[in-house]
């Protein structure tokens, strides 16, 4: 692995839901764009807001404060969408604000806690480390665990936008 690939694998996004700070990986993360349009898909989930079209590429999009069972909130100005790629699988996450891309050394990493009571056993499941910045925490999340449940979903939508092109 190059210095510059070691340096990517210790960089985070890191985004605000609720009052906590989560992170995500640098390296799935393909980019940031502001909210828009947003077309419904019906009989989904509640946190499957629907799709967007990014540049001509029909992406899903998940609400991720609905995904962790908090509680909903107002889109403004400071709402994104982090494009994110899982396992050949484009998906838009729709996000309160971003914070910040911070580094997170491994020795600054330690294990999700188990916790498997109220709402906190819901987002901790999507949860593998936590990371230690300054005297804060970020909660980082795996992806693939985030999307798991609604894989097929997602991967129908690429599959059928893929054959369309």
């Amino acid at each position: 692995m190059s210095e510059n690939e070691e340096v990517q694998k210790q960089k985070y996004v890191t985004f605000m839901s609720g009052n906590e700070y989560f992170g995500l990986k640098i390296e799935c993360v393909n980019e940031i764009i502001v909210m828009q349009e947003i077309t419904a898909i019906p009989e989904t989930e509640e946190y499957i807001k629907g799709l967007i079209n990014l540049r001509g590429k029909i992406i899903p999009v998940i609400d991720v404060r609905l995904r962790f069972k908090q509680e909903p909130f107002k889109y403004n100005d400071r709402t994104c969408i982090i494009v994110i790629n899982v396992d050949s699988t484009t998906v838009g996450l729709i996000v309160e604000k971003i914070a910040e891309v911070v580094e997170i050394s491994e020795d600054n990493l330690l294990p999700s806690p188990t916790l498997n009571h109220s709402d906190k056993a819901q987002q901790d499941r999507y949860v593998y480390a936590i990371g230690k910045v300054g005297n804060s925490v970020k909660l980082l999340l795996d992806p693939e665990k985030l999307l798991h449940d609604d894989m097929k979903v997602l991967e129908q939508v690429n599959a059928e936008e893929d054959e369309e092109e």
